[in-house]
């Protein structure tokens, strides 16, 4: 099937978002859907719903994971939001993981979950795994769902290099110049990929974020590595085709096919 009959059959690109309270998912939704609007939220009965339940300073716990959230500038997306499970605590685990195993029993592929993005901020306050995230890379099968680990906010580490730099000698400008390198290259041997490595049900691959409330954000990292992980073929298409940041990647799967 070519990408045109896969969207007829199938519809959309069902993604769920995971993450603590400000780790910048809407931030990132945003920018893999070209816009600066928030989303419309719809129920599962496919009403409007306030879109209050994505402010950051409601009580955790409180939105349904079974809202469907779609921005007009793409509506080839559909994602989910849980919101980690810190204040939710253990039902709000039990809620993600029954929503996870109930879609991936689903017969038809355009109500199954495709992909669940994994995000974990970066900056200092965040940087150490919560008990909520070792909890579901230890306890959570998702079986052929593949996770993206996200680590957003990763700039806050650019900051932390540059001082590392300062201290051993290095001017101002070249500390800046080479900060990303040398943040990318400390964080690839740091606790966080370590902690990955080790659990039950590591993530299919990750993808550093910094920056992404820059207009000049490149979240085309993000794209390439969930098209990477996809099993199906079908899928891989309907996600390539559907996505409209990456067109390098569009080109290179259409010759490929």
């Amino acid at each position: 099937m070519d990408p045109s009959e896969i969207k007829e059959k199938i519809g959309r690109f069902r993604i769920l978002t995971i993450g603590r309270a400000n780790a910048g998912k809407t931030t990132i939704l945003r920018r893999v859907c070209n816009t600066r609007e928030n989303p419309v939220i719809y129920d599962c009965a496919g009403k409007k719903v306030d879109p209050a339940v994505l402010d950051p300073s409601r009580e955790r716990g409180e939105h349904n994971i079974e809202n469907e959230l779609v921005f007009p500038s793409n509506p080839g997306f559909v994602f989910h939001d849980s919101r980690g499970f810190e204040a939710g605590g253990e039902s709000e685990f039990d809620q993600v993981k029954e929503f996870i195993v109930r879609r991936s029993k689903e017969t038809k592929l355009k109500n199954q979950l495709h992909a669940i993005w994994y995000c974990i901020p970066m900056d200092e306050a965040s940087r150490s795994f919560t008990a909520g995230e070792f909890k579901f890379f230890s306890q959570c099968d998702t079986g052929s769902i593949p996770v993206i680990v996200l680590f957003t906010k990763f700039d806050a580490f650019y900051d932390v290099a540059y001082g590392e730099l300062k201290s051993k000698g290095k001017s101002i400008k070249d500390a800046r110049a080479l900060a990303p390198t040398h943040a990318e290259k400390s964080f690839a041997n740091g606790p966080q990929l370590e902690f990955l490595k080790g659990v039950r049900w590591p993530p299919k691959c990750h993808v550093c974020l910094p920056n992404m409330d820059k207009d000049d954000a490149d979240c085309g990292p993000l794209i390439e590595r969930t098209a990477g992980t996809l099993d199906s073929d079908v899928l891989q298409r309907l996600f390539v085709s559907t996505q409209q940041i990456n067109l390098e990647l569009c080109m290179k799967y259409a010759v490929e096919q």
